[in-house]
């Protein structure tokens, strides 16, 4: 959530917030009014608390019917705390859901809008131009032998699939090459859990706008990851962190599952937009003056991934609007797919500063005193999209696909995926 000094100290500012998302300010005058209420409720609790301690001292002191007189006093008192306790604890209830209503505040330099409002901050190449009549990935899949998309809606439904074969392998290459660079660049490698607790969800910001893009598990108090940011960022929840080992980098392999509730049949041929797939994911603990800079280093590190895949691509900063409730700022990496004459979106880093620390309670120790700090995402690969982009720009008119140098050494010195059917 928001720092409640900001919303307290300036609501102008956090209501500006909210116009350049292109969201209504009401959720800034229920915080403001749920914030006056706790206060209100809280010092009503302590006063009577104080009344009940002083008769409380009183009776000790008091003799015969004085101090029948005054128990029975105290008695009634208990009960007034009691019943005001209930009311703090209630206001302090409405006061929290009311906060985390409030998307973070985005960055000055976020462009202000939707989702067509990004600004395109550069282009890496140029879309490749064909001599011949392209052909999508669905059909090059299909030639390849790289996945089956019939058998995976037989058996998990619609936006499911296998990937077979040299899919297979494929897919263990750009992992493999993900986690080779992260830990070339000084990131832990990461395995982590696909199934989390409410509490990582509710703290990464995913039960909010994004709700009805997750999977629960029915009868458990489980919830399907989308991403492996959730269980990431609640790795250190409740902890206070050595300000001496800032940044903490991560990098984490993990299904992915996401209902894609939203997507209203766009994009659902092939394995572009599917339901399961496998991601690396950088996820960075650092403090909020220094959040800024390691933003741009885990945009860098994602470019040089797309670059060894040989690809073109363009980096756009995200409209405020378009940026999810956690993040303060986002940049996109887009591939041109050719068929689609277009870009597609593969990689994406946010900075989401302290906004979820403060949900997750972490923290570190600056100058005698604890303050949250500030977390970061970044996508290193999301493998069927990459997969995908890697088979529409280096494909051959013969339905072959050249393996970029990169990831060749992954695939046992591979240089070309051969068809192993006739398109």
């Amino acid at each position: 959530m928001i720092d409640p000094r900001l919303l307290r100290d300036d609501p102008d500012r956090v209501r500006a917030a909210q116009a350049k998302r292109r969201l209504s300010d009401d959720v800034v005058d229920r915080a403001l009014a749920a914030d006056s209420a706790r206060r209100q409720a809280i010092a009503d609790f302590e006063a009577r608390r104080a009344e009940q301690k002083a008769s409380g001292a009183l009776v000790a002191k008091a003799q015969g019917e004085e101090k029948q007189t005054l128990l029975a006093q105290v008695k009634e008192l208990a009960a007034g705390v009691k019943e005001a306790e209930a009311a703090r604890t209630a206001a302090e209830a409405a006061w929290e859901e009311a906060m985390k209503a409030i998307p973070n505040i985005a960055d000055d330099d976020a462009p202000a809008g939707l989702e067509d409002d990004y600004t395109v901050i550069e282009q890496v190449g140029t879309p490749r131009e064909f001599d011949f009549e392209p052909r999508d990935h669905v059909e090059l899949g299909a030639m390849l032998g790289a996945f089956d998309l019939e058998r995976g809606a037989k058996v998990s439904g619609s936006r499911f699939y296998f990937l077979t074969g040299i899919g297979a392998q494929l897919q263990l290459a750009l992992v493999n090459l993900a986690m080779d660079q992260a830990r070339a660049a000084g990131f832990v490698q990461t395995a982590a859990p696909s199934l989390v607790r409410p509490r990582a969800m509710e703290g990464t910001g995913f039960l909010g706008q994004a709700a009805d893009d997750v999977y629960r598990i029915e009868g458990e108090d489980l919830y399907l990851v989308g991403t492996s940011e959730v269980p990431m960022a609640a790795y250190h929840s409740d902890e206070i962190l050595d300000a001496g080992t800032l940044p903490l980098r991560y990098a984490a392999f993990s299904p992915c599952f996401r209902k894609e509730a939203g997507s209203h049949g766009k994009d659902t041929r092939g394995i572009w937009r599917v339901h399961w797939f496998d991601k690396v994911e950088m996820f960075v603990y650092t403090t909020v003056e220094e959040s800024y800079a390691e933003h741009q280093r885990l945009l860098a590190w994602e470019k040089e991934f797309l670059d060894k895949l040989e690809l073109c691509y363009r980096v756009i900063d995200t409209a405020a609007g378009d940026l999810g409730l956690s993040a303060a700022r986002k940049f996109d990496c887009e591939a041109w797919i050719p068929t689609r004459k277009g870009w597609g979106e593969l990689t994406s880093t946010s900075n989401c500063t302290e906004f979820q620390a403060r949900r997750l309670d972490i923290r570190t120790r600056v100058d005698g005193s604890t303050t949250p700090v500030a977390t970061l995402n970044g996508t290193l690969t999301a493998v069927t999209r990459a997969i995908v982009a890697i088979l529409e720009t280096h494909q051959n008119e013969d339905g072959s696909v050249t393996v970029p140098q990169a990831l060749r050494p992954y695939l046992g010195g591979l240089e070309v995926m051969k068809p192993v059917s006739v398109g």
